[in-house]
C-alpha cells in the first residue's frame, strides 16, 4: 500500500492581491480556504497536477466558489436586500471577470460591515484542558490576538496529573485557572460556568487557534433575545497525516459549512419523528451560550462528553434547547482552526468514544421527552448509515477508514451499554 502524502492547508484573501499558486511537489494537493475581508467563503481541493495555477484561473475557481456564501451574507433571510444591478456587458459574458465582479458595490466591505457592530454583553471565555500544555499555550496566545478581548478568560484543568498545565497557564497574564479533579469535559464545563462571570459564556478547546474576528463575530449571532447558542465554522489547522484527512474529509464532522443557519422551534418540529439532528447545529471546540440558558434548561449533562460516554454533550445541550422553544445559531464567519487527531490509533480510538457518547445522547434524549425520532435514529437510520458507509470504504479501497467504521461500531453498542450503566445519574 503506497504512503499516505499530505495535503497542504492554504488561505486566500480574495479582497487582497491573489497569489500564482506555485508547484507542490511534496503534496498531494491544496485544500484552498478562499476569504473575503476576513470572512470564509468557501473551500476547494486543487490537486498537484494542476499546479502551477496562474492567479487569474485562482481568482475565477475563488469566484466560482464563494459566490453561494457571499449571497447567503448579504441576501438576509434569502432576499434582504436588491442584488446589485450587473451590467449588460458582463452578463453576456460567458466567463466574467473576477475583478470587475468584485468591484459591483464592494461586496466584501459590506461583509465586513456587517460584523463590525460591538457587542455591549460581557463575555467570559471557557477552555477546558487536560494534560496538553502546548497545545493550550498556542491557543491562549491566539487569545491574545482577538480584536474584541473577553471580559475574562478561565481555564479548567481537569483531573491533572502534574502541574505542567498550571505553569503553562502562568506564563500568559490574566488567565483565571481552576482545577477540576473530577473527570469529564461536562464536569469540566461545568466547573468554568460556575468560576465565569459573564452574561455569554463562550466555549472553545485546547486543540484550536482562534481567528481574531472571531469572539466578535460569535457574538454578532445573539441578534435576538431567544438565541440562546451561536457556534461558529470549524477548519482545519493541517492535513498532513491520513488520520487527519479521513477525519476532514471522509468524516466531516466538525466543517458545517458557510452558510449562517438558524435551528428554531420549526426546525425542530419538522425533524422531531425523524430524530433531530441537533449535532448539526455545531462544535463545542467553538460555541457560545448565554448565561440564562443553564439556569433555563440545565448544564452539560455529566454522563456525556470526554471521560465520560465519550462525546455528544454539547448536542445533548441544543437538543433542550431546541426542544424548549429556543433559538441556536450557525455563524460560520466565527472562525477557529482545529488540529485534528494525527494518528491512526488515537483516530480509532476517538470514532469508538464519538459514536458510545452519540448513542448515548440519543437514550437520554428519549428518557427525557419520549421524542420516538430518537429511538429511530438508533435502529434505523444508523444501521443504515453504517451499511453506506461500509460499502463506500469497500469501493473506494479504504481500508483505513472501513477500520475506523468499526470502531464506531463498537462505539455504538457500547453507548447502549454506558446509558443502562448510568441512566440513573443526575442529569
Amino acid at each position: 500500500m503506497s504512503a499516505f502524502i499530505p495535503w497542504k492547508v492554504v488561505h486566500i484573501e480574495l479582497s487582497e492581491n491573489i497569489p500564482t499558486l506555485p508547484a507542490e511537489p511534496r503534496y498531494q494537493g491544496l485544500h484552498v480556504v478562499f476569504w473575503g475581508h476576513g470572512i470564509p467563503l468557501g473551500h476547494q481541493e486543487i490537486l498537484a497536477a494542476q499546479l502551477p495555477m496562474p492567479a487569474t484561473e485562482v481568482a475565477n475557481l475563488g469566484l466560482q466558489t464563494i459566490v453561494p456564501a457571499v449571497g447567503d451574507l448579504m441576501l438576509e433571510k434569502g432576499f434582504k436586500k436588491p442584488l446589485p444591478e450587473v451590467p449588460k456587458h458582463l452578463i453576456e459574458k460567458t466567463a466574467p471577470d473576477f475583478y470587475e465582479l468584485m468591484a459591483l458595490e464592494r461586496p466584501f466591505a459590506k461583509l465586513e460591515g456587517y460584523f463590525s457592530q460591538p457587542s455591549e454583553a460581557s463575555v467570559s471565555v471557557v477552555i477546558c484542558t487536560r494534560e496538553r500544555p502546548a497545545q493550550l499555550i498556542q491557543c491562549l496566545k491566539s487569545l491574545q490576538n482577538l480584536s474584541q478581548p473577553p471580559q475574562e478568560i478561565v481555564v479548567v484543568d481537569n483531573a491533572p496529573t502534574s502541574e505542567a498545565t498550571r505553569e503553562a497557564v502562568a506564563q500568559i497574564p490574566n488567565i483565571k485557572y481552576v482545577r477540576e479533579t473530577k473527570p469529564g469535559l461536562s464536569v469540566a464545563r461545568n466547573t468554568g460556568i460556575l468560576h465565569s462571570t459573564g452574561d455569554i459564556i463562550a466555549f472553545t478547546d485546547d486543540d484550536v487557534v482562534l481567528h481574531s474576528e472571531w469572539l466578535t463575530r460569535l457574538l454578532r449571532g445573539f441578534d435576538h433575545p431567544n438565541v440562546m447558542s451561536v457556534t461558529g465554522l470549524v477548519l482545519p489547522a493541517e492535513l498532513e497525516t491520513e488520520a487527519q484527512f479521513i477525519f476532514e474529509k471522509a468524516l466531516g464532522y466538525l466543517n458545517k459549512g458557510y452558510f449562517t443557519k438558524t435551528f428554531d422551534r420549526q426546525f425542530f418540529e419538522q425533524m422531531k419523528s425523524k430524530g433531530v439532528p441537533a449535532w448539526e447545529v455545531g462544535a463545542g471546540a467553538n460555541m457560545a451560550i448565554r448565561r440564562e440558558a443553564f439556569d433555563l434548561v440545565g448544564n452539560f449533562d455529566e454522563r456525556l462528553g470526554a471521560g465520560a460516554a465519550g462525546c455528544s454533550e454539547d448536542s445533548e445541550f441544543w437538543y433542550r434547547l431546541l426542544a424548549e422553544g429556543w433559538v441556536c445559531r450557525y455563524e460560520p464567519a466565527a472562525t477557529v482552526f482545529h488540529y485534528h487527531r494525527s494518528d491512526s490509533e488515537t483516530l480509532k480510538h476517538q470514532m469508538y468514544h464519538y459514536w458510545r457518547g452519540y448513542v448515548t445522547a440519543l437514550l437520554v434524549q428519549f428518557v427525557r421527552y419520549k421524542h420516538w425520532g430518537n429511538l429511530r435514529r438508533l435502529f434505523v437510520n444508523l444501521p443504515m448509515y453504517y451499511a453506506s458507509r461500509f460499502v463506500y470504504g469497500f469501493l473506494k479501497g479504504l481500508k483505513s477508514f472501513n477500520r475506523l467504521l468499526v470502531s464506531g461500531l463498537l462505539g455504538a453498542f457500547a453507548g447502549v451499554i454506558f446509558y443502562l450503566q448510568n441512566r440513573q445519574l443526575p442529569r
